[in-house]
């Protein structure tokens, strides 16, 4: 596992460094220039910016686990940013949950205790999330790097929080690495590289329609003993969750989409995504079981649209 690791880090830093060559390379015919610091503040970073935002999509999925299933999801976000610093509230409204291999609805607790099977619980629209971010953004020429800090206010399972990193270079596809660590209730790392482009095609009143392509690929290391994975217990003599803790390529996504700028401050966004597991471990069962304590990831279509309003 080691050595898959090792090999997984390499991967991810060749990217980036390969990114950064190559836009190296295109400006190596400009005139010297002394090496670039920590950029001033620009102009519209010295008043507090933001977005209003809703989601309304056929699924809710978060690293590839499925945290909703036939209905629909209502997903709002407020956002507001002023030098550098970043604040972030974001929610999830499931319009009638229901138990997946990854989820056991907001009734969680009642299933755990026995008191309703998790085929019973739910059934009924639940706000079942609110999420608070809060983050700092540091630019050094096109390489942007941010640090923060999540809270997961989540009604279906145990509340936690993480930290994070970013490093963003901001070339054509902008690629993205960026590490995740559990603090909390589900001690863990999770590692993800995405890249993604915008290419505008039509001029309107409002600005650019542009189409949008990304792409992202995650990697999971379970830390804790709630990361064991699921094997046959010799002194059991049974299956349970008592193997070796979870780790190795997780989930992939595909997405793509347009921005239509219905004016210059408001936007419509359809798009659709594909999540799929990177790995056999990610998907694996054992005796009917999921492998992965948190559930097996499956190949999934996720399609929806968003509304934003910036400000």
């Amino acid at each position: 596992m080691k050595t898959t690791f090792k090999r997984m880090m390499a991967v991810l830093i060749a990217s980036v460094v390969l990114g950064v060559g190559a836009a190296w390379a295109a400006e190596e015919t400009k005139p010297a220039a002394a090496p670039a610091l920590a950029e001033a503040p620009k102009a519209e970073d010295q008043k507090v910016t933001g977005s209003v935002s809703m989601g309304v999509y056929n699924k809710y999925i978060f690293r590839g686990y499925e945290l909703s299933s036939g209905s629909v999801v209502f997903q709002p976000q407020l956002s507001a940013s002023y030098y550098g610093f970043t604040a972030t509230m974001w929610g999830n409204i499931d319009s009638r949950e229901r138990a997946t291999q990854s989820f056991l609805t907001s009734d969680y607790k009642l299933v755990n205790a026995g008191m309703v099977s998790a085929q019973d619980a739910g059934h009924k629209m639940s706000f079942n999330e609110v999420d608070l971010t809060l983050s700092y953004t540091y630019s050094i020429d096109k390489l942007s790097l941010t640090g923060g800090f999540i809270h997961y206010g989540t009604k279906y399972a145990k509340e936690t929080q993480e930290l994070f990193l970013s490093a963003t270079y901001d070339i054509l596809t902008k690629p993205t690495i960026a590490v995740y660590r559990d603090i909390k209730a589900y001690p863990g790392t999770y590692i993800n590289l995405s890249f993604s482009h915008s290419q505008p095609v039509v001029k309107m009143a409002g600005g650019d329609l542009t189409v949008d392509l990304g792409a992202s690929f995650g990697y999971m290391i379970g830390s804790s003993d709630y990361w064991k994975t699921y094997q046959y217990d010799w002194l059991a003599a049974g299956y349970n969750y008592s193997g070796s803790k979870y780790s190795g390529f997780h989930d992939g996504m595909l997405k793509a989409g347009l921005t239509i700028p219905v004016t210059k401050s408001f936007t419509i966004q359809p798009n659709v995504q594909y999540w799929y597991p990177l790995s056999s471990k990610a998907h694996r069962t054992v005796d009917g079981n999921s492998y992965n304590p948190n559930g097996k990831l499956d190949n999934t279509w996720v399609y929806g649209i968003g509304l934003a309003f910036n400000f």
